[in-house]
């Protein structure tokens, strides 16, 4: 895990619900259970000041950052998805987009790479779909100087074909499986009387595992998969685990929130 992916989870899964900010100092005692060294939380660090995902704020302990706006419409966003609540309900409308061709390859890649994490998938270079319109996508849209016109769509045909073909889904699925599989192995190796830096660590590492599915998994309702889908199961673990973790996790956090 690097320093950059650690902190977004950090901030998003502790300090989001803590007023969003901490000093440098508690930065670097968080990630360090994570065996993420000073000199890599301060550049990773910088370089989310850079990007417009964090901002400097004097705190009583020193100098800090505070999430800014487009960063807390970031978390919350994957907050959602992460911890999903209920059963998805789907309308059997696509939010469709329409965007203006990118000629340069950078500004390609990123928007290519955020709309896969906001849940859209290609049905061409230039037309997107996604189960929903997501709240984020006009801002990502105006940061990259970028026009898309944007229709709520029915499908004139099979959606469960239409979804085969756009989203890899028998990659997805194998991925579920691998993950289930090597996440069971690093939950079951976390001793019973373990301290909480380190069933913090092993949270992060469950956490980290799960939310890069954000960028492969949109979260489609059940009627649009395939039968005994894995990742429901994988779900089900994550959501065990997360919640049985957390207390200690949550302990390690406070105290070097809270430490002088």
């Amino acid at each position: 895990m690097n320093a950059r992916a650690a902190l977004f989870d950090l901030y998003g899964d502790h300090l989001r619900s803590r007023g969003g900010r901490a000093s440098v100092a508690a930065l670097v005692h968080l990630l360090a259970p994570l065996d993420i060294a000073a000199p890599a939380v301060r550049t990773a660090v910088s370089r989310m000041v850079r990007q417009g995902w964090l901002a400097p704020v004097r705190l009583p302990r020193g100098p800090g950052y505070e999430v800014t706006p487009k960063c807390v419409r970031r978390l919350d966003e994957t907050a959602l998805r992460i911890y999903r609540a209920g059963t998805i309900i789907w309308t059997g409308r696509w939010h469709m987009l329409v965007v203006e061709p990118v000629r340069e390859r950078s500004r390609r890649e990123r928007l290519k790479a955020d709309l896969a994490f906001l849940g859209y998938a290609p049905l061409s270079e230039t037309t997107w779909i996604g189960l929903r319109a997501s709240p984020e996508l006009g801002a990502i849209l105006a940061g990259e100087n970028i026009r898309a016109d944007r229709f709520d769509a029915v499908f004139d045909g099979d959606a469960r074909a239409l979804v085969a073909r756009t989203w890899d889904l028998d990659g997805i699925a194998s991925a579920y499986e691998d993950w289930l599989a090597q996440t069971v192995d690093l939950i079951g190796g976390l001793p019973g009387d373990a301290a909480d830096d380190q069933v913090f660590a092993i949270r992060s590492r469950l956490l980290h595992g799960w939310r890069n599915f954000l960028f492969r998994d949109p979260g489609l309702p059940a009627e649009l998969l395939p039968p005994d889908w894995p990742g429901e199961r994988a779900r089900a673990y994550f959501e065990q685990e997360a919640a049985r973790l957390l207390p200690a996790a949550a302990a390690f956090v406070d105290r070097h929130l809270t430490e002088p």
